[in-house]
C-alpha cells in the first residue's frame, strides 16, 4: 500500500458549518481506531433531503495519515471507519516510439475535444483543431442574432462552435466517485478558472456565465504550446494517404494529419451522412425524446427541501420511472435556469436547458425525456436521424414558424386538451417565443403515454411536480447520439485507422465530464503509440 490518504465516508453534517463539524467527526473516528492524520480537508459533500424534518449534508473527509506506512489500517479497519483509500487525480501515459507522418488533428472542439487536444498539446504534439463554429465571442453574437432576428446559422449556435453544446448549458459535471480521471479533468477545471467547489460538491455544476471564459483559456493555453485552432473550418471528408496518415478534406485543400481525434458532438448530421456513406461501421443505439418541464423555482426548493430551503443551495432532482424496456426520467435539470433553443437545422425546434453560476432564475426545469429503442425506427442508424429530425420539424411547424416553441401546461397535456395560456410559470425559451399548441399531436403515442406517466408519478414523489400551471415546451432531442461509430480495441476505427472516434457523437459519453475522460482515453491511445513531433523533427 503506498497510498497514505483516506476517505472517510458518511459524516451526516448539520446545515450550519458542516466542514468544521465533518472533520472533526473523522479527527473523532481515526483517533478511536489509533490513527492521526497529519492533514484533513473535506473531500465530497451533499445533501441528503430524505427526511424533511431533518435534512443533513452527507460528507466525506480526505485525510493524509501520519506515521504512514506502519500506521496504514487493514481491511477490518478500513470498513469499520467507513473508510477507502484514496485515488489521486492521475493522466500519466507513457510516450509512444512510432513516428507521426504530420501533427495529429483533433475535429471538434467541445469537452472531449478539447481534453484530448490539452493531452496532446502539454506532451509536445502540437495538435491541429478543426472547429466548424466560431469562438466564443463569435457564438456569443450569432447566439443573440438568433434570438433576437430568428437568423439561424447552421454552422455556429448552440450547438456548434468552441467549448461544444456544454458552453450554453449549466455546467453539470456528473462524476465517478474517487476516479483518477474525473479528478484530473475537475482538477484541470478548476486550473482553467472553474470555482473551487466543485472538486467537493458531489454534483459540482459551473455554470454558462464562467464556462465561456475557462473554454477560452484552454484554447489560448493549447494554442501557447504550439497547437493551432482553426474555427469556421468543417472537415468534409476523410482519407488514407500513402505515406501514413490521414487527410482531411477541408473546401478544396487536404490537410495532411497523423492521426484523427473524432470529437464532432450528437449535432454533426453531416458527418454521421459521410460515414454511413462510406461504409463506416456505425451502430443504431437506444436514445431518448421529449420536452422541457419548467417549475417556479421556489416550488421546487420548498418541496425538496422545506423550511431549509433558505438554509440550502437550490434543489435539484433526479427522477425516473421504467416500465418494461421503456423509461421516463428527468435529465439534465436547471435549477434556476431557462429553456434554450439549441436548434442546429434550419426549420427545426430544439430544445435545451441552461443556468448560469448562481441559478437564481425565477424557474427551474429540466428535460422529461422517454427511451426511443432501436425498433422503434427500424433498426438503421440513420433512421435515427431521421426520427430525431422528423420531431424538431414537426414543433417548428406547430410553433409557427420563426423557432418559437410548441408550449403546454401540465393540466393541459394531463387532460388531452391545449390552449391554457401560462399563468403561473412563465415560459423561458428565447424570452417568451411559444405559441400554444397540443404536444401529444407532435409526440409518438408512446412517448406521450410515457410522459403522462412519469409526470403523475413524480408528482408523487415531489409535491407539485404535477401542477397544473407547470409548463412543458417542445421538443427535446438532443439528449445523447442517436448511434454509435464502431472502434476496436485501439479505438480507432475498422474502415479507417488512425482515426478515433469519441466522446458523446460517436456514442461513448454523455455529458461533460464522460466526454472529457473519453478525449483523455482517446489521447492517451496516440501517446502511447506515438512519440511527440519534437522526437519526430529531430
Amino acid at each position: 500500500m503506498n497510498n497514505k490518504f483516506l476517505i472517510l465516508q458518511n459524516l451526516r453534517a448539520p446545515l450550519t458549518d458542516p466542514e468544521a463539524w465533518a472533520i472533526a467527526e473523522a479527527e473523532k473516528k481515526l483517533r478511536r481506531a489509533g490513527l492521526r492524520a497529519c492533514r484533513m480537508s473535506l473531500f465530497r459533500k451533499s445533501i441528503d433531503a430524505r427526511r424533511k424534518n431533518a435534512i443533513v449534508y452527507l460528507c466525506s473527509v480526505a485525510a493524509e495519515l501520519e506515521g504512514f506506512p506502519e500506521s496504514f489500517p487493514d481491511e477490518k479497519t478500513l470498513a469499520a471507519l467507513d473508510a477507502i483509500p484514496l485515488v489521486r487525480a492521475d493522466f500519466s501515459p507513457s510516450p509512444g516510439a512510432s513516428s507521426l507522418a504530420a501533427p495529429p488533428a483533433v475535429v471538434g472542439f467541445g469537452p472531449c475535444g478539447m481534453f484530448a487536444a490539452l493531452a496532446l498539446a502539454e506532451r509536445g504534439y502540437r495538435p491541429m483543431v478543426f472547429e466548424r463554429g466560431g469562438d466564443v465571442a463569435f457564438r456569443e453574437r450569432a447566439v443573440a442574432r438568433f434570438y433576437q432576428e430568428r437568423l439561424l446559422s447552421p454552422e455556429c449556435n448552440i450547438q456548434f462552435g468552441e467549448g461544444g453544446a456544454g458552453t450554453f448549458s449549466d455546467g453539470k459535471l456528473v462524476t465517478r466517485k474517487n476516479d483518477r480521471f474525473c479528478a484530473y479533468v475537475l482538477e484541470r477545471l478548476v486550473e482553467f478558472g472553474a470555482p473551487r467547489d466543485i472538486l467537493v460538491n458531489a454534483r459540482p455544476h459551473i455554470g454558462s456565465d464562467l464556462l465561456k471564459r475557462i473554454v477560452t483559456n484552454f484554447a489560448s493555453h493549447i494554442e501557447a504550446l504550439g497547437g493551432k485552432i482553426h474555427y469556421h473550418t468543417r472537415v468534409e471528408a476523410f482519407r488514407p494517404m500513402s505515406g501514413g496518415g490521414i487527410a482531411l478534406c477541408v473546401g478544396p485543400d487536404e490537410i495532411p494529419a497523423g492521426a484523427v481525434v473524432l470529437a464532432v458532438g450528437h449535432s454533426a448530421r453531416d458527418t454521421y451522412e459521410y460515414l454511413y456513406k462510406n461504409r463506416f461501421a456505425l451502430q443504431p443505439k437506444a436514445f431518448s425524446v421529449g420536452v422541457r418541464i419548467e417549475h417556479r423555482a421556489e416550488a421546487i426548493n420548498r418541496a425538496m427541501y422545506g423550511e431549509a430551503a433558505e438554509l440550502l443551495p437550490p434543489a435539484e432532482y433526479n427522477l425516473s420511472r421504467v416500465i418494461g424496456e421503456r423509461g421516463v426520467y428527468s435529465f439534465c435539470m436547471c435549477p434556476g435556469g431557462e429553456v434554450v433553443a439549441a436548434a442546429s437545422e434550419e426549420g427545426g425546434v430544439v430544445t435545451n436547458g441552461m443556468s448560469l453560476h448562481a441559478r437564481d432564475g425565477a424557474n427551474s426545469n429540466a428535460a422529461l425525456a422517454v427511451s426511443v429503442l432501436p425498433s422503434d425506427y427500424g433498426e438503421d442508424p440513420m433512421a435515427a436521424v431521421a426520427f430525431q429530425r422528423n420531431l424538431e420539424r414537426a414543433a417548428f411547424a406547430a410553433g409557427g414558424g420563426r423557432y418559437a416553441a410548441p408550449v403546454s401546461t401540465v393540466g393541459d397535456f394531463l387532460a388531452g386538451r391545449s390552449g391554457s395560456e401560462p399563468t403561473a410559470v412563465l415560459p423561458t425559451y428565447m424570452g417568451g417565443a411559444y405559441a400554444l399548441a397540443d404536444l401529444a399531436a407532435l409526440l409518438p403515442p408512446f412517448v406521450t403515454s410515457m410522459l403522462r406517466t412519469g409526470i403523475m408519478d413524480f408528482g408523487g414523489k415531489i409535491r407539485g411536480f404535477d401542477d397544473p400551471r407547470a409548463l412543458l415546451t417542445g421538443v427535446e432531442t438532443r439528449t445523447s447520439a442517436p448511434l454509435r461509430i464502431l472502434r476496436g480495441e485501439s479505438r480507432e476505427a475498422g474502415a479507417l485507422p488512425g482515426l478515433y472516434p469519441c466522446g458523446e457523437g460517436a456514442g461513448y459519453a454523455g455529458g461533460i465530464m464522460s466526454a472529457a475522460v473519453d478525449g483523455l482515453r482517446t489521447a492517451a491511445a496516440i501517446i502511447e503509440r506515438y512519440c511527440p513531433l519534437e522526437k519526430t523533427d529531430s
